[in-house]
């Protein structure tokens, strides 16, 4: 099937270069799909941003370009509606014809890229010996999501979890557990990552109040780093430790990753100071290397350094990056390298995406993108936290979404006066839990800060997951209530469309694959969102005022396809989002 936009976009490109002459080759016709249907079903807005350029009146150009448009293979006669919106409605065996073909399609008609790309997508990065909390929830799941969707593209996808797992912070834990704890740095069973957690606190206010455990600890360091046995040891173990919770919550939100910590870039950090200065870009100030930054000044209106090894010879978080870029760049090719971090970031990411490109180790055309997210608030506006002021664990986060979850399914159950297995209950209450924390998450524009609710999330009214679920759910009530096998609906049966809900369902289906490379362009999962949510509330509007089982033939297939089209799309929107469907709920 056709993607309509492209190929009414390449159509109007093509009309205004008969129209306007080779000089409007390349120029953006300005087409969207339209907000009310009395319009059509796209609109070009081009005649009047070409207007001044042409010193032309818009709705001149744009009859002049409606003359040289040939789209009547898809759409009705073109309109021009005001100053010179040029207004395209879609011919009704267009859409049909779209229909049949997507149906047919196991991809629902979204073609894979012609020009696949080594993609690399940096998020979660948890620290060692810490606890997953409620900050690694948005960069774990838009990760999750944006690299599923590019993998479903075609791309070459590496998925990196960058885990804090170097540092000083290994010397003062390792310090202090061989004073009260020697068996937790030799075998990883004594210990959970809760003790580890109290451990590191206690560690810290050591370094800070005694002196001898200080050194001790920079001691430490010093043996890591130089690769001593015991302490090589000791730092194994307390990584052994924390991957396996990482990994149960990872497992648990079906997350796939692959590990590449700090420590993976440790050896390589003398040869990023090296190239640094080979290329003149490191000056020495106040003893500290440094690279002097283009367009980042200091209070005092000077050029402000990127420090890239302190003045006692340590390195430091940028060391590490533009270690990673290096390494992304040369050794894993990759063509676009994904940074899932929060906002408060962004001059960080700025900064060392600038040295990385001045230093010469970006090939021309390699994307280093910063995706910035805002903060998860509570329902006071303030950062989300206990009661106690703690921050807030993922896992007692997860938790508490599915003990909500379960309390809501008993419920209704009892309501319905429903008799289902406690199994039944459990997944459901599952499933439910953990769609709507991903996508109360995904729903939101990522570059602002969110209240995080459990009674909105689970809410079955609203653009939530339990809403786009009940949508799937409605259309496997229907296949149970008709027994109807979705596999063996016949593939070639004409999608016969006259109502206009059903003309509604069916435009907003066609425009899945224009949603999806939207999103793999500017990597906002929040459009697949938006566009799931009015799909359901289509198929709904649809769904009450259509009969699909007590239609006659063949109108009952033809809504039986629409039917089928809707649950496969929303199922596959979800997964993209990686979020499970129910069979029932």
């Amino acid at each position: 099937m056709n993607s309509t936009i492209a190929y009414l976009t390449t159509q109007l490109e093509a009309a205004l270069v008969a129209a306007f002459g080779p000089d409007l080759a390349g120029t953006d016709p300005v087409l969207v799909p339209t907000t009310n249907p009395k319009f059509g079903d796209y609109q070009a807005n081009v005649a009047l941003s070409l207007a001044k350029r042409l010193q032309d009146k818009p709705r001149a150009i744009a009859e002049a370009l409606v003359a040289k448009l040939e789209v009547s293979d898809c759409c009705e006669p073109p309109a021009i509606a005001g100053p010179g919106f040029i207004n395209l409605k879609l011919r009704t065996d267009y859409l049909q014809d779209q229909l049949r073909q997507m149906h047919q399609s196991d991809r629902l008609g979204v073609a894979p890229t012609s020009a696949p790309q080594r993609v690399i997508v940096d998020f979660s990065s948890p620290n060692i010996a810490k606890e997953m909390h409620v900050g690694h929830l948005r960069t774990t799941i838009i990760g999750d999501s944006l690299a599923r969707l590019l993998e479903f593209r075609g791309h070459d996808v590496l998925r990196l979890n960058h885990v804090g797992d170097w540092g000083t912070q290994f010397g003062m834990l390792i310090t202090h557990l061989r004073d009260v704890c020697p068996e937790a740095i030799t075998d990883a069973s004594t210990v959970d990552i809760g003790d580890l957690v109290a451990f590191y606190r206690q560690a810290k206010q050591r370094f800070d109040a005694e002196d001898d455990f200080k050194e001790r600890s920079r001691q430490a360091v010093v043996e890591l780093q130089a690769g001593d046995e015991s302490a090589r040891k000791a730092w194994q173990v307390l990584c052994d430790q924390s991957r396996r919770e990482f990994q149960q919550l990872y497992d648990r939100m079906d997350i796939r990753i692959t590990e590449r910590g700090e420590s993976f870039y440790n050896p390589l950090l003398a040869d990023v100071v090296a190239d640094l200065k080979a290329s003149g870009l490191l000056v020495e100030d106040q003893g500290a290397q440094c690279v002097f930054l283009e367009g980042f000044t200091n209070k005092e209106g000077n050029p402000l350094p990127l420090i890239i090894q302190k003045s006692d010879g340590a390195y430091n978080y940028a060391t590490t990056d533009l270690a990673a870029i290096r390494y992304r760049t040369q050794q894993d090719r990759a063509e676009r390298v994904i940074y899932v971090v929060d906002a408060g970031q962004a001059n960080h990411f700025t900064q060392v995406f600038q040295v990385a490109r001045r230093a010469g180790w970006v090939p021309e055309g390699v994307e280093l993108i910063h995706v910035p997210f805002g903060v998860v608030k509570g329902d006071d506006g303030k950062k989300f936290k206990t009661r106690s002021g703690d921050t807030v664990r993922l896992k007692d986060l997860l938790d508490e979404a599915v003990r909500r979850a379960q309390s809501d399914v008993e419920n209704r159950l009892q309501q319905e006066e429903r008799q289902e297995s406690p199994e039944f209950i459990r997944h459901a209450a599952e499933t439910i839990g953990m769609a709507a924390v991903k996508y109360a998450d995904l729903s939101q524009n990522r570059t602002s800060d969110y209240i995080f609710n459990y009674d909105r999330m689970l809410a079955l009214q609203g653009n939530t997951a339990p809403y786009m679920l009940y949508a799937y759910v409605r259309v496997q009530g229907i296949s149970r209530k008709g027994d109807i096998d979705w596999s063996q609906l016949q593939q070639t049966v004409p999608v016969d469309l006259d109502d206009e809900t059903e003309f509604a369902l069916a435009r907003h289906l066609l425009q899945l694959d224009e949603v999806i490379l939207a999103v793999e362009a500017d990597l906002l999962p929040n459009r697949l969102c938006q566009y799931l949510f009015e799909l359901s509330q289509k198929f709904n509007q649809f769904y009450d005022r259509c009969p699909i089982l007590q239609a006659d033939e063949p109108k009952r297939t033809s809504r039986l396809v629409l039917a089928d089209l809707t649950a496969r799309t929303i199922q596959l929107g979800l997964s993209l989002l990686g979020i499970s469907v129910l069979e029932r709920m």
